[in-house]
C-alpha cells in the first residue's frame, strides 16, 4: 500500500510517500481502505517528540488518528461490521507506527462508527478526533439545555463542531474567534466575541450573570480569563493548557468511542450537524498539509484524500 512514513521524529520536510506491506488484522479488528483521513495538531505535534514521554512510538511512522473509509477485511470476532460497510473512526492505538494516511489502517470495532450518509468522505474523515474531544469536553463540564457555554476558538475545527453539538442539545453558545470568523460563527448559530483584551466586559455585554460553562480550545491565557466568568472552575475544561487542573477545572484527553461516533453521525444525519473542510489534498501532499494546519488560522478541517 501507499502511506505517508516519517522515518525519525522532526517536521513537515521528514514526510514521505512510500510502499508499505498492508497492515495485520487483530482479532476485534477491521481493515479499512481509506477514503480520507483527518489532519490534526497532534499529527504533527507528535512527530516533533511531544508526545514521547506518553506514548511507544515505532518508526518508521504513519501518522493520522482520523479515518473515513470502507471495510475491506473483517478480523476475527469482529461481527460489529461487514465487508463493504462505510464507516469513519478515531484510530488511536496503544502504539505510534501505523496510522491513518495511508491506502489501509487496520482499527479496533471499538474505534469505528457506521459513516454519516449526510457527510461526504472529507468531511466524515474530519469528524473523529476534533468530534469526540468537543463531545467529551462538553460532557465533562455537564452542558444541560437552556445554559450558556463559552467556547474559545469557536471556529476551528474542535471549537466548530462543539459550538454545533452544543446548540444541537439547547445550548446557548458564545464563541471567540478573530473577526474573519464572526460571520461563519454566526451561521452555526453561536454569538461570536473576538479575542484579547477586554474579552471579560465583551462577554459579559452578551451575558450579564456570566456563563455556566467553558470550554478552553486555544491555550494561553484563555483559562484564566474565563474564571471570573463561571460561577464554579470545575465548569472549565481545556484540551491544552494542564494547568487548568491546579484551577480546579478539567483537562481533557479524548478517548475512542464508538457510541460517541455513534451520535455524532445521528447529529449529522439530521442536519444538526456538518463539517468544514478548509482545504482537502491529496495523500502525497501530506507535507504541505501540516505547514497549513501549523499556521493555526484554519476555519474548520483540512483533509487528505486517498484515491
Amino acid at each position: 500500500m501507499r502511506a505517508i512514513v516519517l522515518p525519525e521524529y522532526g517536521g513537515p520536510d521528514q514526510l514521505r510517500l512510500a510502499e508499505l506491506p498492508e497492515p495485520k488484522v487483530a482479532p476485534g479488528e477491521v481493515l479499512v481502505r481509506v477514503r480520507a483521513a483527518g489532519v490534526n495538531p497532534v499529527d504533527w505535534k507528535l512527530a516533533a517528540g511531544a508526545l514521547d514521554g506518553l506514548m511507544e512510538t515505532r518508526f518508521p511512522v504513519v501518522p493520522g488518528w482520523d479515518v473515513a473509509g470502507v471495510v475491506e477485511r473483517v478480523g476475527l470476532d469482529a461481527g460489529e461490521f461487514s465487508v463493504g460497510d462505510e464507516v469513519f473512526g478515531y484510530v488511536r492505538k496503544d502504539e505510534v507506527h501505523l496510522g491513518a494516511y495511508a491506502e489501509f489502517v487496520s482499527a479496533h470495532v471499538r474505534m469505528l462508527a457506521r459513516k454519516p450518509s449526510a457527510l461526504s468522505w472529507e468531511q466524515a474523515a474530519g469528524v473523529p478526533l476534533a468530534g469526540l474531544t468537543a463531545h467529551q469536553s462538553l460532557r465533562r463540564v455537564d452542558v444541560r439545555p437552556g445554559e450558556t457555554v463559552l467556547v474559545h476558538a469557536a471556529a476551528g475545527g474542535v471549537g466548530s463542531l462543539a459550538t454545533q453539538i452544543a446548540l444541537a442539545w439547547g445550548v446557548r453558545v458564545i464563541g471567540t474567534a478573530s473577526e474573519r470568523n464572526h460571520g461563519f460563527l454566526r451561521e452555526l448559530g453561536a454569538e461570536p466575541v473576538t479575542y484579547g483584551a477586554g474579552l471579560v466586559e465583551r462577554v459579559r455585554e452578551l451575558a450579564p450573570d456570566g456563563v455556566d460553562a467553558v470550554l478552553d480550545l486555544v491555550g494561553g491565557d484563555a483559562v484564566e480569563e474565563s474564571l471570573p466568568l463561571v460561577r464554579r472552575a470545575d465548569r472549565i475544561a481545556s484540551i491544552v493548557d494542564a494547568q487548568v487542573l491546579a484551577k480546579g477545572g478539567n483537562y481533557v484527553w479524548v478517548r475512542p468511542d464508538s457510541a460517541g461516533l455513534a451520535e455524532l453521525a445521528d447529529l449529522a444525519d439530521s442536519g444538526k450537524l456538518t463539517v468544514h473542510v478548509d482545504q482537502a489534498l491529496p495523500l502525497a501532499e501530506a507535507a504541505r498539509a501540516w505547514q497549513l494546519n501549523q499556521e493555526g488560522r484554519t476555519r474548520g478541517k483540512i483533509v487528505l484524500t486517498v484515491d
